[in-house]
């Protein structure tokens, strides 16, 4: 049933990065939506085991970077390593939102949340952010997720 819902929904592929102290982390998210106007929320899924998920505990803060569509191997770096043992970031340039959230500097645009609420959500918590910083970087096309592009 999970390869009818990840066909069935449109999502795009993001980078969702956090710091708590000198601790940083991303990892590829795909379940990431807008859920309000006034005042600007942004919802992201994390599942409680995700090393991503303890460092947005603990700061209260969380960017997510938007991917071009060229940029499937820069997911993939994101997605099959754990931050607790790999340093994701390494190699890859990128600078501080104002609260200190990792901004990649070739993201097509970026925004930085701080946490307002915590949904339980099956086997995922969903973060519900207010959006405090952002930039548009540029208007390239949003990379889409295919099942097929990060899981054969």
């Amino acid at each position: 049933m999970q390869k009818v819902a990840a066909r069935a929904l449109l999502h795009g592929v993001y980078i969702l990065t956090a710091r708590d102290g000198e601790r940083l982390n991303g990892m590829t998210a795909a379940w990431v939506s807008q859920v309000s106007f006034r005042p600007l929320l942004v919802m992201v899924s994390v599942a409680p085991e995700r090393y991503t998920h303890e460092l947005i505990e603990r700061s209260g803060y969380f960017a997510v970077n938007s991917l071009e569509r060229r940029q499937t191997e820069l997911a993939r770096g994101f997605g099959f390593r754990s931050g607790r043992k790999v340093d994701k970031l390494a190699g890859v340039k990128h600078h501080a939102a104002p609260h200190g959230s990792p901004v990649l500097d070739e993201a097509v645009a970026w925004l930085e949340c701080r946490v307002v609420d915590r949904i339980k959500a099956g086997d995922h918590t969903l973060f519900i952010g207010e959006v405090v910083a952002g930039e548009a970087l540029s208007d390239k096309e949003l990379l889409p997720f295919s099942w097929s592009d990060f899981f054969k």
